[in-house]
């Protein structure tokens, strides 16, 4: 390889690691952890101080984060929501499930949301909310990882074994219980798959309920969830049916207008 391509390639290679270690460290921000500090995301991310506060630099002056006034820590910034924009704007499922969701929230006079999966996580990409003074709410953007959660619990189901198997074990958070075995979650994902919806009541929060269904394309394959959710106090186990049913029927809904299917 001749001097200047070698240089070049060593150049690419450095590019890409300061574009890899940018994305680390907006990833580390989270529901649980919306303001952090130089040093905790250091550790999180793995890399140096000095080299996590010359991100930042960056990332601020692009308004993908911001800097907390009086404590110099952290949260993300309104640029990022420019930049999913165009996104966001080009899902057809989210186009489609709007209506759908008004709709459901109308009825059940709850909050409900629309999600996608990212690999590891279900991510908040439209949402309806409660018109009750006390609801449950999540920003477009919001990150479920915590393997109760309902809508988790609906991608999970479509995955292959190994595929759970492998997010269980190194990536999914656990929620206010921590009783399941990967067995006994494999088979709760079986139930799932089977009944074609998936119940949280207080697994992940005590104070919440949340039911979820997929939506599938013209494939038949999984492309989102519909989430509804809850204070507890409002829904008596008696209410979880009708509540999935109505979640049920809101997904089949959306998976028709994308040309899908959901089994019986």
């Amino acid at each position: 390889m001749a001097k200047d391509d070698t240089g070049r390639a060593m150049e690419n290679r450095a590019s890409a690691s300061v574009l890899l270690n940018g994305l680390h460290v907006l990833e580390a921000f989270s529901i649980d952890e919306p303001i952090l500090g130089v040093t905790e995301i250091a550790r999180k991310v793995n890399q140096h101080k000095s080299t996590v506060s010359r991100i930042l630099a960056t990332l601020e002056r692009a308004g993908y984060v911001e800097r907390e006034e009086g404590n110099g820590r952290f949260r993300l910034g309104l640029g990022l929501i420019a930049l999913a924009g165009p996104l966001l704007a080009d899902l057809d499922v989210r186009r489609v499930a709007l209506r759908s969701l008004q709709q459901l929230t109308q009825r059940t006079g709850e909050t409900t949301a629309l999600m996608v999966w990212n690999g590891h996580e279900a991510v908040v990409v439209e949402q309806v909310q409660s018109p009750k003074q006390v609801k449950h709410t999540a920003a477009i953007g919001t990150r479920y990882d915590t393997y109760e959660s309902s809508s988790v619990k609906v991608f999970l189901a479509a995955l292959p074994a190994g595929e759970v198997t492998r997010l269980f074990e190194r990536h999914l958070r656990v929620g206010t219980y921590d009783e399941h075995t990967l067995e006994s979650y494999a088979a709760e994902l079986d139930r799932v798959a089977e009944q074609g919806f998936a119940i949280n009541d207080g697994r992940t929060s005590v104070e919440e309920v949340g039911v979820a269904a997929p939506v599938r394309d013209h494939r038949g394959v999984v492309v989102a969830a519909v989430l509804l959710s809850a204070p507890r106090f409002r829904v008596p186990p008696a209410m979880l049916d009708v509540l999935a049913r109505s979640v049920s029927e809101t997904a089949a809904e959306v998976s028709a207008r994308l040309g899908g299917t959901t089994p019986r």
